[in-house]
């Protein structure tokens, strides 16, 4: 059983509760989002597609990586675990910026979450994947991501789109 952290609309923490009940219930709770890119002419975000076994957003396209600390752990650290245990590798992460967020998804879960939005560049690693967590990836340039999610908004997870702002503001 996976406790996350509840927190206030300022993010300090006000409990914990089951990850299921979380959702079911629509707690405000603490979240991050990673975007490892690679420099390029125009630079490129490695974005997974979910694994079609998901609680929520099965098959769906996202950042690099998302997830939520454990109780205890810092969200720094939780976000370099949970890259190495989704995506098969690690390097420098930092912090870049914070968003809540709040949609209803299917299953009737509701994501309700105050976001840490990281970034690192890609260090050359290979990329090995969990099955159980990423059905595909790919690197997409950074100006065709934020086109395609206008244009198809129903292929990206619920959170992609202000996560990939607070990406493009501190990358501008």
């Amino acid at each position: 059983m996976e406790e996350l952290i509840v927190v206030d609309n300022k993010d300090n923490p006000i409990g914990t509760a089951e990850k299921m009940d979380v959702h079911r219930r629509g707690l405000l709770h603490r979240a991050f989002s990673i975007f490892v890119w690679r420099h390029a002419d125009d630079p490129e975000i490695l974005l997974q597609q979910r694994a079609l076994e998901k609680y929520h957003s099965p098959g769906l396209w996202t950042n690099t990586c998302c997830g939520h600390p454990l109780v205890h752990e810092s969200t720094q650290s939780a976000a370099e675990r949970r890259l190495f245990e989704e995506m098969g590798f690690t390097q420098p992460l930092q912090e870049i910026g914070v968003f809540h967020y709040r949609a209803l998804l299917e299953n009737d879960l509701i994501e309700n979450e105050i976001d840490h939005v990281f970034v690192g560049e890609y260090q050359s690693q290979p990329i090995n994947p969990s099955s159980a967590e990423v059905a595909g990836y790919q690197w997409v340039k950074v100006s065709d991501l934020a086109k395609d999610i206008q244009t198809n908004p129903t292929k990206y997870t619920a959170w992609l789109e202000k996560a990939f702002q607070v990406f493009q503001e501190r990358n501008r």
